[in-house]
């Protein structure tokens, strides 16, 4: 890291923070949203899908806004403040409605899209000196690490928040409850599951005894639930202060197109040289990567919905004697990404020293391909487990019946690889294509594109809810496979328009 520009870390440690409170809020979305309103994964699954296709979307807004203005310093410190606003509503646990809840996650959805973009764009920027032109891949590695170690503890911080107040109201946490407490408080749930798993459940998690009268029970403890999620939200502030304090002590080590700093940047030689002709050549290329891309985010980030559903359902909640909880399993990508990222960026460098490193291009299509093999070992451990509807009329699956908690770990841990030849280095590809008056628009198109996959990730749960489980992961199987060869068609001619 020394041999990287002095700016690298201080804007990595901006967004460490940043990304530690949308994390959070990351790993408790779906079943916060099924809990507070009574609604099923498919429901939660299009507001997820939603809010995470606006998250991305939106930084095509604030590249604009970046770009137009000049001021890229300004226009992320007004995303930090932003999203605070967003966050701070969502800690309220009095709101009822659910127009409110979407409201705040616009309003993080915008501020993330001042933030997000242009702080890779200046990253990028950073590298745009000579003396590290060489390192551009290897420095968004080092950013792209640090973003996940923020990731990493969200979920913990954001479970321990609502289990901490589940206990203050003289509850523990069980993750079938919240479901079953709307069954019961609705007179969904059949006599032969009131009498049996759902009293028996109640009595174990109640600490004053089992209770006597279960409507009270299914009431009291919905509303212990929901009121531990809602101050769960709060840890992202508590996040985002420490990224506002990093970046603001820190900024003037980051580059400014709009000042003196700027000219200090010195710019490529085939910067210097594009034409009309070659910045058109290069917007194609980037957008071209931006329509593959897509297929990805759509499989990849199931991590936080249609897998997470399954970890609830289908997972036993138990690693090694320890008794865990569904959002933990958020923990295992960020965590693998920074195990993983030193061993990356040393195979890259042994590669390159050796002169047989792969293109930018050829990464984010290898990466593809070890998407499809994530989803294959999932198709491969659900095959024996029965559909959605046949579990949730028999109240849930017994702890036996469950898969083994190590399937989604070895899952996690594979889409992370995937992820590590893709999503950095998709930036360092944009960072080093993208035309110089262009930087912040195109780091929201890559954003743009991510969004446009999660504008699909609603299609998880319906899959989840209506098919096999194992035809459901064969698609995402399909989609990655494609993805892949249809980058790999277009290698060769990625590979001129970058040099």
């Amino acid at each position: 890291m020394f041999k990287h520009p002095k700016g690298l870390i201080a804007a990595a440690l901006a967004n460490t923070g940043e990304r530690f409170g949308f994390y959070t809020m990351m790993a408790i979305l779906t079943l916060f949203l099924m809990s507070k309103f009574g609604i099923d994964g498919e429901q939660a699954g299009k507001i997820y899908s939603l809010f995470y296709t606006l998250i991305y979307l939106l930084a095509l807004a604030g590249g604009l806004i970046a770009d137009w203005l000049r001021n890229y310093k300004g226009t992320i410190t007004a995303g930090i403040l932003v999203m605070t606003a967003g966050y701070a509503v969502l800690m309220i646990p009095t709101i009822e409605s659910k127009a409110v809840v979407i409201g705040a996650l616009v309003v993080i959805a915008f501020g993330n899209g001042l933030f997000k973009g242009n702080l890779q764009a200046l990253v990028g920027q950073l590298y745009d000196n000579e003396q590290y032109a060489k390192l551009r891949d290897t420095g968004f590695q080092i950013f792209y690490m640090f973003i996940n170690i923020g990731a990493v503890f969200a979920p913990f911080a954001a479970v321990g928040v609502r289990n901490w107040w589940l206990r203050t109201q003289g509850f523990l946490y069980n993750s079938d409850l919240s479901a079953l407490c709307h069954q019961y408080i609705g007179g969904t749930m059949s006599p032969d599951v009131a009498q049996g798993r759902f009293s028996e459940l109640a009595a174990q998690v109640s600490l004053g005894g089992a209770p006597a009268d279960m409507g009270v029970f299914a009431q009291s403890y919905l509303n212990a639930f929901n009121t531990g999620f809602h101050y769960a939200f709060g840890v992202a502030i508590v996040a985002l202060a420490f990224s506002l304090i990093v970046f603001l002590a820190n900024k003037k080590k980051l580059p400014d197109p709009s000042g003196a700093a700027a000219a200090k940047v010195t710019p490529s030689k085939a910067e210097i040289q594009q034409d009309a002709r070659e910045i058109k050549q290069r917007l194609y290329a980037l957008f071209a990567v931006f329509a593959i891309v897509i297929f990805f985010w759509f499989s990849f980030h199931q991590n936080g919905l249609t897998l997470t559903l399954f970890a609830q359902d289908y997972t036993r909640l138990e690693i090694l004697g320890v008794p865990i909880t569904a959002e933990i399993f958020q923990s295992a990508n960020p965590f693998c990404v920074v195990l993983l990222t030193p061993v990356v960026i040393a195979v890259f460098a042994w590669l390159r020293n050796r002169g047989k490193e792969p293109s930018t291009p050829m990464k984010i299509a290898i990466g593809m391909g070890i998407a499809a093999f994530a989803y294959v070992l999932m198709v491969f451990g659900s095959l024996s487990l029965p559909k959605l509807a046949e579990v949730q009329a028999q109240g849930g699956l017994s702890f036996a019946e469950r898969v083994s908690p190590w399937l989604l770990v070895a899952t996690y841990l594979i889409l992370t690889i995937a992820e590590l030849f893709i999503s950095p280095l998709g930036l360092s590809f944009v960072s080093k294509v993208a035309p110089q008056k262009l930087q912040g628009l195109m780091q929201g198109c890559w954003l743009g594109a991510t969004a446009l996959g999660n504008g699909l990730l609603f299609i998880g749960p319906i899959l989840y809810k209506r098919i096999s489980i194992s035809l459901t992961w064969s698609i995402f199987v399909i989609v990655c496979a494609i993805s892949m060869f249809a980058m790999l068609a277009m290698v060769k001619w990625l590979e001129r328009v970058t040099k």
